[in-house]
């Protein structure tokens, strides 16, 4: 018999906030973490603006680890765990080790690190790079992190699906929780600003000069961004023994690849649309039933029309009466963190009755016409949320969140 697993806690370090409650006041006040990036020099491209967490202290969340040994995005994500179990008042001395586990999503592990070796290589100075950069950079030793922080002994699974991680963590950790082989787990993304993300976006074109504007006539692309999203998963019937405050509990999810192109979105949204078919499905949900859908939301030109496409593909007249809003006008992509922190505002959502709203959306584009909550929170009832995102090689996810009633 398959468990019924909720959200139980939430933590979250992002350029507009860190904590719950500091993130979600600044989202619903439409408050953007843009600036002029301070990480590295951007004199050499046309754009300089990012999303950067400032005065971000990874010692102040960690009681066993040296944040040292530890790259930005272990340390993000190590903080988020903290924060996420903390708000979830979850004890874990209650827990056996073995049977509590992480499952994170990322982008590019650890590039920063990749960049301090490329330094001293072009420098011929590879000899100061020293033994620690196998131990730091590896993708996988951000659950490792989590897991030795916490002193989980369970599953530690780091899936670097790009831009979809986050609900591909997600769901990896339900399909844990709901089969019986975990009793926690610790689920979401991470990523770090770097050059080399920088870079690789700045040559296709896809960073906007000042703001990212999804499904605005005039957008000119994304705003590269950074941080982490946790979520405490657990069976429903642990979390109401304990007490718990549920969130949300998760229904299903869809997965899909377009097998289309590198970094182009197939141009009929095919795969973002099978993604949502088989996320319905799994979850027993009809079109007509989600009450609000998180987009993937780049602002990128190419991106919000073939979502639109897609949403109105799989929910047909519903397409027009489902409020859709997208994050990322606000903390700008997030790479592999950015689907567990807009799985993290499905459940808020959720949870206080209320959409955040699609920032800088001044003048609609004709082709993508759906309500899109512009400028402007929106008190709403939402029982059923649909997540989506769609990653470079054409890795789509679609997670859905209800309402949990017990």
């Amino acid at each position: 018999m398959q468990r019924r697993v909720v959200i139980t806690g939430i933590g979250l370090v992002t350029s507009i906030g860190t904590g719950c409650v500091p993130f979600w006041d600044s989202l619903l006040a439409g408050r953007s973490g843009f600036s002029l990036v301070e990480s590295f020099d951007t004199s050499a491209y046309k754009v300089n603006r990012g999303a950067e967490v400032k005065a971000f202290r990874a010692a102040d969340y960690l009681a066993h680890l040296d944040p040292a040994s530890m790259g930005r995005a272990s340390q993000f994500a190590t903080a988020a765990a903290q924060l996420a179990i903390a708000d979830a008042h979850l004890d874990l001395q209650a827990v056996e080790p073995e049977r509590a586990g992480v499952s994170m999503g990322t982008t590019s592990g650890e590039p920063r690190e990749v960049e301090r070796f490329d330094d001293y290589f072009v420098n011929a100075a590879l000899e100061r790079s020293g033994s620690e950069f196998m131990a730091l950079y590896p993708c996988h030793v951000i659950a490792a992190h989590i897991a030795t922080e916490l002193g989980l002994a369970g599953v530690a699974m780091t899936i670097p699906t790009a831009c979809a991680a986050g609900n591909y963590a997600i769901a990896h950790a339900f399909e844990l929780l709901s089969s019986g082989r975990a009793d926690v787990m610790l689920a979401g993304g991470a990523d770090a600003f770097s050059r080399i993300t920088y870079a690789g976006f700045a040559r296709l074109g896809a960073i906007a000069p000042e703001v990212c504007q999804p499904f605005d006539r005039h957008r000119k692309g994304m705003i590269p961004g950074e941080g982490a999203a946790i979520l405490v998963l657990e069976p429903l019937s642990r979390a109401l023994e304990r007490g718990a405050r549920l969130y949300a509990e998760v229904a299903g999810y869809g997965l899909s690849c377009d097998a289309h192109h590198m970094t182009a979105a197939h141009p009929q949204g095919d795969g973002a649309a099978r993604a949502m078919e088989k996320a319905l499905q799994h979850s027993g949900m009809q079109p007509h039933e989600v009450s609000y859908i998180s987009a993937h939301g780049t602002g990128t030109p190419t991106n919000d029309h073939c979502e639109t496409i897609a949403v109105k593909r799989v929910f047909k007249d519903d397409a027009y009466c489902i409020p859709i809003s997208s994050i990322k006008s606000m903390l700008g992509h997030t790479m592999g963190a950015a689907s567990a922190i807009e799985a993290a505002v499905c459940a808020l959502a959720i949870w206080h009755e209320c959409i955040p709203p699609t920032m800088h959306l001044e003048e609609p584009d004709p082709a993508c016409d759906l309500d899109y909550v512009p400028n402007a929170a929106r008190a709403h009832k939402v029982r059923v949320a649909m997540n989506n995102a769609y990653a470079f090689g054409g890795n789509n996810s679609s997670l859905i969140l209800k309402k949990c009633e017990a």
